[in-house]
């Protein structure tokens, strides 16, 4: 197994105290954050077994901190390269399920663990978007990346949108002490890379342009719950 393959979950030997560690901050932090925020996770039952992608909107740091308490199953997410920069943050989010993209570019380490993590089973947490959406009040959603689309053909594996609606105004961009408003998640049926013809290039952009057009379908439910 290779060391970028390690990043996403280790192995039974040196690594396993640490993954049950994992295990054990995600339930504590997840029992705090679900009830700091009153946190709903809705549609479940959409999840596959095996492996997928979780797709959702992004719109403040919160978004991947609280899908990761609110999932049922581990759920690994790819975040920016910057965010390694200070050692010790590069430290949890090595060990608590995260690993790097180098934006702007095809990132093969990436795309290896992210290939490793899907076809052992796992979830994986992505955010077309790339970036947060700084205009979150808006029913537009930011332009999205293909990147979630092409590993989803890649790995054969479904897609399920995740409308988020709260954090952006919990934690919106720019501000530096979140608030504690309720939060929901709406989990849509999975988009499925089977339902898609053409080169590949006209495939990622068919399943890109329909995972956003759910995601914000998911989004607009939240809003609502």
């Amino acid at each position: 197994m290779s060391s970028a393959e390690m990043r996403g979950k280790p192995s039974e030997g040196e690594g396993a105290p640490t993954w049950r560690l994992a295990h054990l901050t995600r339930g504590t932090i997840g029992r705090l954050l679900t009830r700091a925020y009153r946190l709903r996770l809705e549609g479940w039952e959409n999840v596959p077994e095996g492996g997928a992608i979780l797709a959702g909107n992004h719109q403040s740091y919160l978004d991947p901190a609280l899908l990761w308490c609110a999932t049922p199953r581990p759920t690994h997410f790819v975040a920016k390269e910057e965010l390694w920069g200070p050692k010790w943050l590069g430290y949890l989010l090595d060990h608590f399920w995260a690993f790097p993209v180098k934006r702007g570019a095809a990132d093969r380490d990436m795309i290896s663990t992210a290939s490793g993590l899907l076809g052992r089973g796992e979830l994986l947490g992505m955010f077309p978007e790339g970036t947060r959406n700084r205009d979150a009040d808006s029913d537009e959603l930011g332009e999205a990346h293909g990147g979630v689309a092409f590993l989803a053909l890649r790995a054969g594996v479904p897609v399920v949108p995740v409308g988020i609606a709260g954090t952006e105004h919990a934690l919106p961009p720019g501000a530096k002490v979140p608030r504690f408003v309720p939060v929901t998640m709406v989990l849509g049926e999975p988009v499925c890379p089977d339902d898609f013809e053409g080169t590949r290039k006209e495939k990622v952009a068919a399943m890109t342009a329909e995972i956003m057009s759910r995601i914000a379908q998911m989004r607009d439910v939240a809003r609502k719950a």
